[in-house]
C-alpha cells in the first residue's frame, strides 16, 4: 500500500501531465487552424487573380480618409475658444432625498 506522501505525489505529477497534454493538443489545434486559413487564403488570391484582380504594387492599404484637394491646401484645425465668461459655482441649496 502507498505511503500518503507518495500518493500526493502521483496526484500532481498526473494531473501536470494532463495540462502538458492538454496544452499539446491546443497547439496542434491552433497550428492546423493557422494552416488551413494560409491555404484558404491562398487559394482565394489564386481565384482573385483568376478574375484579373491585380494586387497594388505600392503595398499600401487603401484609406477611408479623403485625400484634400490639388488646388487647396489643408487647414489647420483652429483651437478651441476659451468660455464666454466666468464659471459660476453651483448653488448651495440642500436637496431632499
Amino acid at each position: 500500500m502507498p505511503t500518503t506522501e507518495e500518493k500526493p505525489s502521483d496526484d500532481v505529477e498526473k494531473v501536470l501531465s494532463d495540462l502538458k497534454s492538454i496544452e499539446d493538443r491546443k497547439q496542434a489545434l491552433i497550428d492546423d487552424l493557422l494552416r488551413q486559413k494560409a491555404d484558404a487564403m491562398k487559394a482565394f488570391d489564386e481565384k482573385l487573380l483568376k478574375l484579373g484582380w491585380k494586387p497594388d504594387s505600392t503595398g499600401r492599404k487603401k484609406s477611408h480618409h479623403k485625400a484634400p484637394a490639388a488646388g487647396t491646401p489643408a487647414k489647420p484645425k483652429a483651437p478651441a475658444a476659451p468660455a464666454a465668461g466666468p464659471v459660476s459655482a453651483p448653488s448651495k441649496t440642500k436637496r431632499k432625498a
